[in-house]
């Protein structure tokens, strides 16, 4: 039977908080993470890779917003800017994986899948947008870009600037389940659900549309890992444990955790929305539907039998 693993790659992977984004920085951060994938590899997994695309995607809109002041070329909606984010995402990851399993003497194919995720067009998300996306702002600047562009801007919790958000509704489906579960079963690397997929609904004639919003990548790659049987979600992000207290006096960081502590942790807030909340949301939601082990760590860690948190059933 193949053993699958998701691994969803946290927005460090591609770009450090303290860079600007160039194609050299981001190319460099892929090549830095997806190396320690070689690790699950060699344990027998099939992987299947999922990316945040929160700073990428950000940008896309500016770029957006740029082309129709200076040039009145028409602006896109967001779904077509995740979906751009997609392909230019999963081409980087794509690349360099290639080049890690060349040297690693390891030959398997890479397939990027531009993934669309069913959501509900009704879900309470669309009337309270909270998905921060795009770079951090001064509270002056983001100002002055809410009001010309209408746009919304929340403080961060680590209070690194302000960002605009957006509605993140919650996935239900993964319209593209079935050709993923069938390549990576085949042996290859599947790139997908790239910023949480392309956000899609059914209208009144049951036609899918897109929609102006950006999914969580965490849980759509928990409801993707679910769906295909994986039996490990790795969610990767910028720190190697989850913590309680986390910047705190008090801070400590947990090993091995129940599934029912978990819930126990999450249910009193010790995770925050926009960070480490929806990371533990989703390895309880994997857990609870069938999945073997989530385990939350830094990409460097995944050598270490014994990295990260690892979250488990009862």
């Amino acid at each position: 039977m193949t053993k699958i693993a998701v691994v969803a790659l946290g927005g460090n992977a591609l770009l450090r908080g303290n860079e600007i984004g160039t194609i050299q920085q981001q190319e460099k951060n892929t090549y830095d993470t997806c190396i320690n994938l070689i690790n699950l590899l060699k344990k027998g997994f099939e992987i299947v890779i999922t990316h945040g695309n929160g700073p990428q995607v950000g940008n896309i809109m500016l770029r957006n917003e740029a082309g129709y002041n200076t040039y009145k070329i028409p602006k896109m909606p967001l779904d077509i800017c995740v979906a751009d984010s997609q392909g230019g995402i999963g081409y980087m990851i794509e690349r360099q994986m290639k080049n890690i399993l060349s040297k690693n003497k390891i030959r398997k194919n890479i397939v990027t899948v531009v993934t669309q995720v069913l959501v509900d067009k009704n879900d309470p998300a669309f009337q309270n947008p909270s998905k921060p996306v795009g770079p951090f702002y001064l509270k002056e600047e983001a100002d002055l870009l809410a009001k010309s562009n209408n746009f919304i801007f929340k403080e961060d919790a680590r209070k690194r600037g302000w960002r605009r958000v957006v509605p993140s509704p919650d996935p239900i489906d993964i319209i593209n389940k079935k050709i993923i579960k069938q390549l990576v079963q085949k042996g290859n690397i599947v790139i997908a659900c790239g910023g949480g997929g392309v956000p899609v609904f059914f209208d009144e004639e049951k036609n899918l549309q897109g929609t102006e919003a950006v999914i969580d990548k965490d849980l759509a790659s928990s409801l993707l890992a679910s769906e295909i049987n994986a039996e490990d979600l790795i969610i990767l992000t910028d720190v190697p444990k989850v913590y309680l207290n986390f910047h705190k006096p008090n801070q400590k960081e947990l090993d091995l955790v129940t599934i029912s502590d978990a819930k126990k942790y999450y249910d009193a807030g010790e995770f925050g929305s926009g960070s480490m909340g929806p990371k533990v949301l989703a390895a309880i939601r994997f857990l609870t539907n069938g999945g073997k082990e989530a385990v939350i760590t830094e990409a460097t860690q995944l050598g270490d039998p014994n990295c990260g948190t690892k979250i488990i059933s009862d």
